[in-house]
């Protein structure tokens, strides 16, 4: 038995707050669950942009502007160390900028009394890089957790190639969410040996099948009938606008789209362009708690993505029940490996 628990800082953009209860759900799951374990203790350092200004208008960036300094979220203490973060440059100077906002927080929380053992952070960039900065400067090991378009996106550009190659070569350990990430950093030139998968899960009492009919009553969606449900950031990538097109090809079927995001008003013109106002909803954000009902009441969950790492809404689909159609790309495979399950389609 140790001495002590074990002291960790997880450091990331991605995590939820109560300006964006949704934002970066998956980093506290996983959190929540190591949490459980009794072996670990941990504050969470999740800095957030700089904007001066909370009108409705700027969509997130004000959202950001109203985010607390700090908060308890769900027990745990979580801070919001903001960063610059200039247009143009960003990219480019955003690991630093996040690594020079967040430093003064992280060293205060230090010299408040939690020595950590070890930063945690989760995106590889920036945040990843930016914790290899830190990690530095205090004196500490860190791990840097791989989930998504930070590694089958952002490596095309050559700087930040080159500041995520560094930072795996500076890392105590990688971890992916699905195989097809970690195969992507032993390309870069990281060290095979230090490279780990660990796939996120599905919390099983929150998603389960519930009663189909009961649930389309619930939830005012069309009592017969086929019902597709897409759920996602209403983002280009996700592919919405994909299946709205389908659906002009599926007379009778309806198309239920849970999120919210910055394409929500070209998919809504998109449902009027085809006339389809009567088959296709637009939902809106729904609170991760209430998900099953949605995945229960629909006959099929779509995800027309052009990249994802690890779709966890394909297991929230299948612990209710749902089979699944999705693209075969990155961690899609490995999540849905048995044809009950669902089936992958080569391209969107």
């Amino acid at each position: 038995m140790p001495d002590r628990l074990l002291r960790t800082l997880l450091f990331s953009t991605l995590y939820p707050s109560s300006v964006r209860p949704g934002h970066g759900i998956f980093v506290e799951t996983r959190l929540r669950q190591l949490l459980a374990s009794g072996r670990v203790e941990t504050k969470v350092v999740a800095p957030a942009p700089w904007f001066p200004s909370t009108h409705p208008r700027f969509g997130d960036y004000a959202r950001w502007a109203v985010m607390p300094a700090q908060e308890v979220w769900n027990g745990v203490e979580v801070l919001h160390p903001r960063y610059g973060l200039p247009p143009k440059v960003g990219m480019t100077a955003a690991p630093l900028l996040l690594a020079l906002g967040a430093y003064p927080t992280v060293r205060r929380l230090w010299r408040s009394g939690f020595a950590f053992d070890l930063i945690d952070a989760h995106y590889y960039y920036p945040d990843g890089v930016a914790a290899a900065l830190l990690a530095r400067w205090v004196g500490k090991p860190f791990v840097v957790t791989a989930r998504g378009t930070d590694l089958n996106l952002i490596p095309q550009y050559a700087l930040p190639r080159r500041m995520i190659r560094w930072t795996a070569n500076q890392a105590q350990a990688s971890i992916g969410v699905c195989s097809a990430l970690m195969d992507v950093l032993q390309g870069l030139g990281a060290d095979p040996e230090k490279l780990y998968v660990l796939r996120n899960g599905v919390d099983l009492e929150r998603f389960r099948p519930l009663d189909p009919q009961a649930m389309r009553a619930e939830l005012d969606l069309p009592k017969t009938g086929v019902i597709v449900l897409s759920v996602g950031y209403l983002i280009e990538r996700k592919g919405h606008h994909l299946l709205i097109e389908a659906l002009t090809r599926l007379p009778g079927a309806h198309l239920v789209i849970v999120g919210e995001g910055e394409e929500r008003e070209p998919l809504t013109r998109l449902i009027q362009q085809h006339h389809l106002g009567e088959r296709v909803r637009l939902v809106g954000a729904v609170p991760n708690v209430e998900l099953a009902r949605w995945y229960s009441a629909v006959d099929v969950l779509a995800l027309a993505s052009s990249r994802e790492g690890w779709a966890n809404v394909l297991l929230e689909s299948m612990a209710c029940g749902t089979p699944v159609v999705a693209t075969r790309i990155w961690g899609t495979p490995e999540v849905v490996q048995e044809p009950v399950a669902g089936r992958l389609v080569a391209d969107r």
